[in-house]
Parts: structure tokens; C-alpha cells; sequence
């Protein structure tokens, strides 16, 4: 049992979940490490007192429930999850199989709803918690050969939006982080799946896009060290953001999709606003 605020965080063995485990427990939090193989985990964060390494695969509900209770056992409370295992299909829609197509929205969407659920009933009795969810500015704005990805995080934004004011009457409160492009593992080969090229009209648009992408790899602009540092700021205000645009790319993201969004509103307005029916 602990008095420190206790986070629970999937992904933990590598990436952004690993930079977010270390920025919580430098902060002096109480930190449940989760990875689908904790030796992995354990290696990578090492040992420490406020530190407890278990098994989740985000995909198994069973592991989650498990999690959830070894947590409680441990700590005797949960207050922050961060819901961010995940990993990358990339390429055209009509190349990605339906079967890549239903493994990334089963990781990046319904995984997190099966920690959620196991989560949510503890911070409904402390009648406190933060679901943190790692989204992405793919959840903002689909683009090219992110059909799947993206599918997946406007379905976290979606779910997420619409989560937010069923569990604000018990004091648990939602956050949301799109990240742009972070010096992360996302793009490397243990992380992206490339859609296996199959129609002749894509193949020059799938092999220059994977060139720029690999060679984008371990140099992308962000620091993830420093959005952890930042996420563990965020997380302990009163009132954490519902949203966080992460990263200067992140920030132009979402003012252009503002934007966008208020010029078709606008395109069309008097017919848009033509439709009501007419009762005699």
C-alpha cells in the first residue's frame, strides 16, 4: 500500500511508455510497468522501490483484469492509466488486408477499452483517476498510407470524447495526447507492419513513401524523453487538458484541421442550413 499517486502503463518496455514509466517515477510516483514479456520491461526501466513489472497484452482482457488486480495488491489503488501499447500497419487501403486491418484496431482501440474496463470500476470506487489515453495527430487528420492507423485513433478520439462526461460525475477525468512525429520506435521493424505490395497503381506512391519513412526513423524532431516529462506535469493538475497537441507539428495539425473544418462549415451554409422540416 501506498500515499503516492500510482500510474499504470501499458507498453512500458520500450518507446514513449518507458520515458513515461522513468518521468514517473523520478516525479516520485508509484509506477505498474506492463509489457507483453516484463523481463523485457524489467531490463529495460531496472529495479526500484515504487516499481511493480507485469504481464499485459492489450489484446487479452484476462491479462488486463490480472494487471488491474496486481496493481491493487501492490499499491492498493490505481490513479493514472496511460493507455498506450501499440504499433503501425502501414499502406494503401486496398493493400492492407482485412486481417491487418482488424489486428491494429484491435491493439490501438480495443485494447485500450480492455484496460479501461478494468480499470474503471477501482477509480469509480476511490471515486478518482485519470485515463490517459496516447492517441496521435492521425486521430486529428487521416493522411496517405495511414488508412488502418488512423481508423484506429479516430476511434480512440471518438470513444474517448463520448467516455469523458460518463465518468466525470465519480471524479475520473480523461486526457488525450497526439503526439506528432516523436524520436520513438514507432517506425522501426519491431513496430511497423508495410502492407504487402500487390497493385501496380500504388507501387511507385508505396515505394517512395516507405523510403521517406525509413529514412525518417530515429530522426524525427520530438524528444519523447521531454512529452514524458510533460505528460507527468499535465497529469497532475486539478484539471488536465481533455486534449494535448504534442509537439510543434502536432500544434499546426490541429489548427489546420480547425480551419478546414470551419471552411466547409462555412462552403455551404445556406443549404446546410435549408434542411429543416416544415410541419403544416
Amino acid at each position: 500500500m501506498t500515499d503516492k499517486t500510482v500510474w499504470v502503463i501499458t507498453g512500458a518496455g520500450r518507446g514513449l511508455g518507458l520515458d513515461i514509466a522513468r518521468a514517473a517515477l523520478v516525479a516520485g510516483h508509484a509506477v505498474v510497468a506492463t509489457g507483453r514479456d516484463p523481463k523485457k520491461v524489467t531490463a529495460a526501466i531496472g529495479e526500484h522501490d515504487d516499481l511493480l513489472v507485469t504481464t499485459l497484452d492489450v489484446t487479452r482482457p484476462e491479462d488486463a483484469q490480472t494487471a488491474v488486480e496486481a496493481a491493487i495488491g501492490k499499491f492498493g489503488r490505481v490513479d493514472v492509466l496511460v493507455n498506450n501499447a501499440g504499433d503501425f500497419h502501414a499502406g494503401f487501403f486496398e493493400e492492407l488486408t482485412p486481417e491487418q486491418i482488424r489486428a491494429q484496431i484491435e491493439t490501438l482501440l480495443f485494447g485500450p477499452m480492455n484496460v479501461a474496463r478494468a480499470v474503471l470500476p477501482v477509480m469509480r470506487k476511490q471515486r478518482s483517476g485519470l485515463l490517459l489515453t496516447i492517441s496521435s495527430t492521425a486521430g486529428i487528420s487521416g493522411g496517405m498510407f495511414c488508412t488502418a492507423y488512423a481508423a484506429a485513433k479516430f476511434g480512440i478520439e471518438g470513444w474517448i470524447e463520448s467516455l469523458a462526461p460518463e465518468i466525470a460525475p465519480f471524479g475520473i477525468r480523461t486526457m488525450l495526447v497526439e503526439p506528432g512525429f516523436f524520436r520513438t520506435e514507432l517506425l522501426t521493424a519491431d513496430s511497423t507492419t508495410y502492407a504487402q505490395p500487390a497493385i501496380d497503381d500504388y507501387a511507385e506512391r508505396t515505394k517512395e513513401t516507405i523510403t521517406a519513412w525509413s529514412g525518417m526513423d530515429g530522426k524525427q524532431g520530438g524528444d519523447p524523453a521531454k512529452l514524458a516529462i510533460a505528460i507527468v506535469q499535465l497529469a497532475g493538475l486539478d484539471e488536465p487538458p481533455t486534449r494535448f497537441a504534442a509537439g510543434a507539428d502536432a500544434v499546426q495539425t490541429f489548427e489546420a484541421k480547425g480551419k478546414t473544418l470551419l471552411a466547409q462549415a462555412e462552403a455551404h451554409r445556406k443549404l446546410s442550413s435549408s434542411l429543416a422540416h416544415h410541419d403544416a
